[in-house]
């Protein structure tokens, strides 16, 4: 028996920027959530549960802070979860919005939340307690010098630059200049990138994403309660998580599959998604792609990961100009996590921004005839890996 289809209905998400200081917590929920809801046609007393996207509570400065955005999300006397997987979570709490209707328990879910990562004052602090206080914490690995050792051995295995990370941040930079609602969205070239200081080996400043403040929702509905309603919807075909090993030591080994080069996590979820959606070869039958790259080297696995490309191959293709507007497979139209980062939705921003390119509402990025795109999210030490196939 075919399982029945759930829809996107509804997608809001705020301006993000560095910092909000005319909005609280509950406020950049409540602008994304408003949007939502405008454009479902629905009423709260419609939602029959909520899933919200929070990760570290420390961002927001204050403990469980799901509390405060109950209301902010129209909660009260509704089922209502709370989702945390790092910065995968945007995309668990599709998900799991997902599993609420396709199990029978609810027709129309919210999920819904926001981030003041800008506002936090240390967020590497906050990120890097992540890793064990006895064995890495002291290396140290931290968020950035995790990425930069995958880099270093990306490039040594594949041949990549530093000059090939930089026209990433171009094309991101690019793409984002067209969307009002990316954080960073001043182009740069080359040239500035490699201009900008060195954080971590090979990654400079300009190849790192930026911290950010906003907020982001969906509505998620049954195909019946769609189809009895006459409403416009965009369907979710496919999704599929994996995780790793917590101690990234652990990975490592004579298994290629340990190789911090590869994200073997991240193509098992994509291989899970494409099977469930009947994708075979997502080269072809891929328009659009918004990957969760934070940092520029990692779109490059990320791209291969996700089967757009075969594995080192990327880097020439990118140079090809396959992954800008206008290319083959554009990838991150909206400028991606390399330009706006509110950690507990920013997955889920992959998912409605792919959403919006197959339902043709993503305004000046728009890609052009996009009918199917997929999207991703990673958390934690690159632990938790989310991928979602959307079809219009």
């Amino acid at each position: 028996m075919k399982q029945p289809r759930v829809g996107i209905i509804g997608i809001g998400q705020s301006a993000f920027k560095p910092k909000r200081d005319d909005a609280s917590y509950p406020d950049l929920v409540r602008e994304a959530v408003a949007l939502a809801m405008q454009g479902s046609q629905l009423e709260f007393d419609d939602i029959d549960a909520i899933v919200y996207s929070l990760s570290p509570d420390a961002m927001v400065g204050i403990g469980n802070a799901e509390r405060l955005g109950v209301d902010a999300v129209g909660a009260r006397n509704k089922r209502f979860l709370r989702i945390n997987t790092g910065g995968a979570t945007g995309i668990s709490s599709v998900a799991a919005a997902y599993y609420h209707i396709a199990s029978g328990a609810s027709d129309v879910v919210m999920t819904a939340g926001a981030d003041k990562v800008g506002e936090c004052g240390d967020s590497q602090t906050v990120l890097n307690k992540i890793w064990d206080p006895i064995y890495e914490r002291p290396l140290p690995l931290g968020t950035i010098t995790m990425l930069a050792m995958s880099a270093v051995r990306y490039a040594e295995k594949y041949g990549m630059t530093q000059e090939d990370m930089a026209a990433v941040v171009v094309k991101n930079r690019y793409h984002a200049s067209l969307n009002p609602n990316a954080h960073l969205r001043k182009t740069l070239t080359v040239e500035d990138v490699m201009a900008s200081r060195m954080i971590s080996w090979p990654i400079k400043l300009m190849d790192c994403c930026p911290q950010s403040s906003g907020g982001g929702a969906m509505i998620l509905a049954s195909e019946k309660y769609i189809k009895d309603r006459n409403l416009d919807a965009v369907w979710i075909t496919g999704l599929g998580h994996c995780s790793e090993s917590y101690y990234i030591g652990d990975r490592m080994g004579n298994d290629f599959t340990a190789d911090h080069a590869d994200a073997f996590a991240l193509r098992r979820a994509f291989d899970r998604s494409y099977k469930m959606a009947g994708i075979t070869d997502p080269q072809k039958q891929i328009h659009v792609a918004e990957l969760y790259a934070p940092f520029s080297n990692t779109e490059f696995h990320s791209i291969e990961s996700a089967g757009l490309a075969e594995v080192g191959t990327s880097v020439a293709q990118l140079k090809e100009g396959r992954y800008t507007l206008g290319g083959d497979i554009p990838v991150n139209p909206s400028g991606g996590t390399l330009c706006t980062n509110a950690i507990a939705v920013t997955a889920m921003i992959r998912v409605a921004e792919v959403a919006l390119q197959v339902w043709g509402k993503a305004g000046a990025h728009q890609v052009k005839g996009a009918k199917v795109g997929v999207a991703s999210g990673n958390g934690g030490d690159h632990q938790f890996f989310g991928t979602m196939v959307i079809e219009a």
